[in-house]
């Protein structure tokens, strides 16, 4: 088998129809941005976590706007070509951390009014971990979100247009950014509103193109969708033979069912006990303890608004496999031979997928839409990364260390400044990437797998327990990233110290994940009993569940209509019935 794929078509030329199309949508775009920022000069909160006065409709497409990015139409879409609809629960697993958010965090943070996480933890804790998670929240910004979206953007513009990556990842940074920089939280907000539905309209051209395209002489969507599950089973042909020859690459198993969410424990993207506990580890500190995503739910007008933001977050959550999984899936369906590459070429095959996708269904004159639903998620997340670790270098550093007496304006404009800075950071980083090549969406995800555990465990331990203090908190943080180093060096240089079987049980990210997150429970309950009780003004009902009062069930809804347990209900249910229908009880290789 040569190297030769089906990629090396590079054409992609854009009708009149298309440059009008891109040319619109940058123009409302900036227009709602401008007017949404008019008033960013007014103080910090304006500017920060705009005003307080998000709504639940902006709350709910702002927080999925800021989620979907470059990892998804370019990283998610080749994890999913290559492993298959199990991806899919990277988006329909969020039911969890979803849950926990509306019913356990949203109450707490909602009361406390803080501007950042970090603050929120020095309340509860102490300053040390104050400054430690905000630190650690610029490191995880810049290197897991800002960086690996501007490369998966670049990547898509050097194949689509042959621009060098160094170049696109520079336009990209330029002009995605700017509107985070002018107008704060409540122009992205604004803006992402607008961005959802381009990108859903986008999304599912491209979906709807590709199910065509497997349909053949039938032309018709239900059509390409039985081909693509078809094909997917691989049960004969170059389908059977991808999967025969990688099944080791995905698992130590010696068969693989790609139609399935729940797979082995050694699969190395989602092995079965992150679809139980993983939100524990890495759900909580993505939905909740990230400031790039929580921001718009310390932005809103009240407590139900924020709940309902998320549960209409929520079902954009069930609709987004049609967008970034399904096409995945459609392009093993036609092009298996991908898959029959040597192992180490593939990951960076897979992620021009998408692109190349483009280039062969969507036809001049519907490019423009697609272009400018991958704008938009690049330019919703790059600002939404932007305005929070602004927000936290700001409040967390700059206040909280440099100066506390600072001004209302001064500290916009400090805001501004660390924009620009940590924009122009975040893109030498992506231009490294992009020279290093490699799978995309294992790189992000790998990285949260590190960051999360020890903040995770330490933030639901603190609220849900009074008896946890700083000192058991703390411990349990640092041992937790010495915990993770660990773990690395054990899986890279001794890997046979333990035994095959837990070599293969710990290789996957995120059951290492779900391991060190155990680990820093463990230490913060321990170190917490051995030690001084936390002071009142630590624990009171503002920060912690009081059990007996369960202080978190206000502002619900006056009718079962606009109910968030109505809402909540529903949307719970769908998840459900998906991740059983898609079991492999009904579809099996």
């Amino acid at each position: 088998m040569t190297d030769t794929t089906p990629l090396t078509n590079s054409s992609f030329q854009l009708a009149v129809a298309d440059y009008i199309t891109f040319a619109l949508y940058c123009l409302i775009l900036w227009a709602i941005g401008l007017w949404a920022g008019k008033k960013r000069d007014k103080d910090s909160a304006d500017y920060f976590l705009a005003g307080r006065t998000l709504p639940w409709y902006v709350i709910g497409t702002s927080f999925i706007a800021a989620n979907i990015s470059s990892e998804h139409f370019i990283g998610m879409v080749g994890a999913t070509f290559i492993f298959g609809i199990s991806v899919a629960m990277y988006e329909w697993g969020n039911i969890n951390s979803f849950s926990v958010l509306i019913w356990l965090f949203i109450p707490f943070l909602l009361a406390t009014r803080v501007f950042t996480i970090p603050e929120f933890l020095e309340r509860r804790f102490n300053n040390t971990l104050r400054q430690f998670f905000a630190i650690l929240t610029l490191i995880s910004n810049i290197t897991a979100f800002l960086a690996g979206v501007l490369y998966g953007g670049a990547l898509a513009l050097h194949t689509l247009f042959g621009w060098p990556l160094w170049a696109a990842v520079l336009a990209l940074g330029a002009v995605s950014g700017s509107l985070a920089i002018y107008g704060g939280l409540r122009s992205i907000a604004w803006t992402d509103f607008f961005t959802i539905f381009i990108m859903v309209a986008g999304g599912l051209t491209v979906t709807f193109l590709g199910l065509h395209m497997l349909s053949g002489q039938e032309h018709s969507l239900l059509a390409g969708f039985r081909v693509m599950l078809e094909k997917n089973a691989a049960q004969d042909g170059l389908w059977a033979q991808a999967v025969t020859q990688n099944v080791h690459n995905f698992t130590a198993e010696d068969t693989y069912n790609r139609l399935s969410v729940i797979q082995p424990v050694s699969h190395k993207v989602v092995p079965w006990p992150s679809l139980l506990v993983g939100f524990l580890a890495s759900g909580i500190w993505y939905s909740v303890l990230n400031q790039f995503m929580i921001q718009r739910v310390l932005g809103a007008k009240n407590m139900y608004h924020a709940r309902m933001g998320i549960v209409l977050a929520g079902y954009l959550k069930i609709l987004m496999p049609v967008l970034v999984v399904f096409p995945g899936l459609i392009l093993f369906a036609k092009y298996p031979e991908m898959m029959l590459q040597p192992w180490d070429k593939i990951p960076a095959t897979a992620d021009q997928g998408y692109v190349f996708l483009l280039q062969t269904i969507v036809p001049a004159g519907l490019r423009g839409l697609f272009l400018a639903a991958l704008f938009g998620a690049i330019q919703s997340t790059v600002n939404a990364v932007l305005t929070s670790s602004a927000t936290v270098f700001t409040f967390d550093i700059y206040k909280r260390m440099l100066a506390p007496n600072s001004s209302e304006k001064q500290l916009v404009r400090v805001g501004i400044i660390s924009s620009v800075l940590i924009l122009l950071i975040a893109l030498g980083i992506a231009i490294v990437l992009g020279l290093m090549g490699g799978g995309l969406f294992v790189y992000v995800q790998t990285l949260y797998a590190f960051f999360a555990p020890p903040f995770s465990a330490v933030f639901l331990m603190g609220i849900l327990f009074k008896r946890i203090n700083a000192k058991g908190a703390a411990t349990a943080v640092f041992t937790g990233f010495a915990f993770g180093i660990l773990m690395k060096l054990y899986l890279r240089f001794w890997p046979d110290l333990l035994g095959p079987a837990i070599f293969h049980a710990v290789a996957p990210f995120s059951n290492q994940s779900i391991l060190h997150w155990g680990f820093c429970v463990i230490v913060c309950a321990a170190v917490s009993l051995c030690t001084q009780p936390p002071q009142p003004q630590q624990v009171t009902d503002q920060l912690t569940l009081n059990w007996r009062k369960l202080n978190i069930f206000a502002e619900l809804g006056d009718r079962w209509y606009n109910s968030v347990i109505t809402w909540w209900g529903l949307f719970a249910a769908g998840i459900i019935g998906l991740v059983v229908i898609f079991s492999g009880l009904f579809f099996r290789r």
